[in-house]
């Protein structure tokens, strides 16, 4: 990745709000001042946000309560990944883009340094979406900071014996997961947006977002720990 040009990131909601009932200031801090610092460097930035578990929290507090539709799911999703997007434009508010983008094809406004995103419309997913922002401003590399360090065989978290991939081509990434979208899903890079990225011949560089040296590496064309999924 070089440096001094636009570039996208699909942060994770999972380390903006790990826990229900709980943001992530420590982890806001340090990526709000690394951010800055990038921006001060000549970097333009189009960062989309997750949905994390608050995502989650409504989408099952809702289940309880009644039968829902995926499209009500997907909903729910939406507007939690605007909250976060309102929280990220918060924290960046001198350099960010005056309001949150809902749609990649609406005309943005020129001399912008810092866009922040959320999600779009049911069945899009925000890895979807940076897909998008992606095409709309020609860019082919994402980097997607979540909350693991590299794509794996299996999920690390319930398999010791899971591999890790360095790198890895679109096909055989999407033989490992999940075809299909569903509401609330936690892959890597999900189904759509993988799809899409696949289609655009997108690299995305899969890093663990908290770990901010490591980011600063992927942002600056360094070596950087993580996962490149390449075409």
């Amino acid at each position: 990745m070089n440096p001094k040009k636009t570039i996208v990131i699909s942060l994770g909601g999972s380390i903006i709000c790990p826990q229900a009932g709980e943001i992530n200031t420590v982890f806001l801090k340090k990526f709000r001042k690394m951010i800055l610092k990038f921006l001060g460097k000549g970097y333009k930035f189009v960062i989309v946000s997750g949905g994390g578990k608050i995502c989650r929290l409504y989408q099952s507090a809702a289940s309880k309560v009644a039968k829902l539709s995926n499209e009500d799911k997907d909903w729910l999703g939406i507007h939690a990944t605007r909250l976060n997007a309102h929280l990220l434009r918060t924290i960046f508010r001198e350099a960010a883009y005056p309001v949150v983008l809902k749609d990649p094809a609406k005309p943005i406004k020129k001399n912008w340094k810092l866009l922040i995103a959320g999600g779009i419309r049911p069945g899009w997913s925000t890895d979807y979406a940076s897909a998008l922002y992606a095409k709309k401003f020609k860019i082919k590399e994402i980097i997607n900071a979540g909350n693991v360090s590299f794509v794996c065989d299996k999920d690390p978290a319930k398999f010791k014996n899971a591999s890790i991939f360095k790198e890895i081509t679109w096909k055989n990434y999407r033989k490992l997961i999940s075809s299909k979208w569903i509401p609330g899903l936690s892959t890597p890079f999900d189904p759509v947006g993988a799809k899409l990225a696949e289609k655009l011949k997108i690299r995305v560089f899969m890093i663990k977002g908290t770990e901010i040296k490591n980011f600063e590496k992927a942002l600056s064309g360094k070596k950087f720990k993580g996962t490149t999924i390449k075409p």
